[in-house]
């Protein structure tokens, strides 16, 4: 680690969730099919950094089935990766995890969000690292992204990605899982990141929460950082490129612009708890591992 910063990736796995969500995540199906995508495109990327001054830790079910569990740990060689199972995560069982990894002997914690089916671009822990010093706790988001659907690549612009990070001291952390990566500048500063694509985030049939946005685009700029996570990408001819502008990408702005307002008075109505239990019952009615 280094001297002045301890750094950690924070992984979901499979914890159960309240809800009908919990019992899509312990199908079968779901769980190859995160696999598979955790170890094309997450771990690569993980072990791709250039700084490697980090810890990971991946929260799993203690109930998870050997097979899980075994070929984890074979992935795990050399180790780059801490697997901590429990049932659920409080905040103090997470702080707790996060000291006895790190040693917490850094001036600055840093905890960033990974989803175990989505990818960082090769310099993603440095860039965080070197950021001048700020505020004394703050959200840090790398802004730009990319968003791989098949052979597809487009580039987004959120600036309140799900790759977000809290940047703080020692004092009473709460990392970046104190609130929803789009609400956490409700209760600290928020930094964003501009620069080249720091994060990769695929469309896939079991996530059903990610939708293709952005700007389609050629993968040739972005091969460097991204490496084999864009393997197979294929770059858009000229009457794709006239498709995307005259009638795709003004139809997906259309459509978030209105997902977004819909979302928002959800949000007032019902709140977040209110809105975790719809987005669960949704997701478990669409998605076709609900149905087996």
């Amino acid at each position: 680690m280094s001297r002045n910063i301890d750094h950690v990736l924070l992984t979901r796995f499979n914890i159960p969730s309240p809800g009908v969500e919990s019992l899509v995540r312990a199908k079968e199906g779901w769980l190859r099919n995160r696999l598979a995508l955790f170890e094309e495109y997450c771990l690569p990327a993980v072990r791709a950094q250039t700084n490697t001054n980090f810890r990971w830790i991946i929260y799993l079910d203690p109930e998870s089935p050997e097979w899980l569990t075994s070929r984890l740990n074979e992935l795990n060689v050399p180790e780059v990766f801490v697997p901590i199972y429990r049932t659920a995560i409080s905040d103090a069982d997470r702080i707790s995890d996060i000291r006895t990894v790190t040693g917490a002997t850094g001036d600055i914690l840093i905890t960033t969000n990974l989803d175990n089916d989505d990818g960082l671009a090769s310099d993603f822990v440095d860039r965080l690292q070197t950021l001048p010093s700020g505020a004394a706790r703050e959200a840090v988001y790398l802004v730009n992204g990319l968003i791989r659907h098949g052979e597809s690549l487009y580039a987004r612009r959120d600036p309140s990605n799900a790759f977000c990070s809290v940047r703080e001291t020692w004092d009473n952390p709460v990392t970046c899982w104190a609130d929803w990566h789009n609400r956490l500048g409700r209760s600290m500063p928020v930094r964003e990141v501009e620069g080249g694509p720091g994060w990769l985030q695929l469309i896939h049939d079991t996530n059903v929460s990610n939708r293709i946005r952005g700007r389609r685009i050629a993968r040739g700029p972005h091969a460097q950082t991204f490496g084999p996570l864009l393997a197979g990408v294929k770059d858009p001819d000229a009457a794709e490129r006239l498709f995307e502008s005259t009638l795709s990408r003004p139809y997906r702005v259309s459509r978030d612009a209105a997902r977004n307002l819909a979302k928002e008075a959800v949000l007032r109505t019902i709140g977040k708890s209110g809105l975790n239990q719809l987005k669960s019952f949704v997701q478990a009615r669409v998605s076709p591992l609900a149905k087996r």
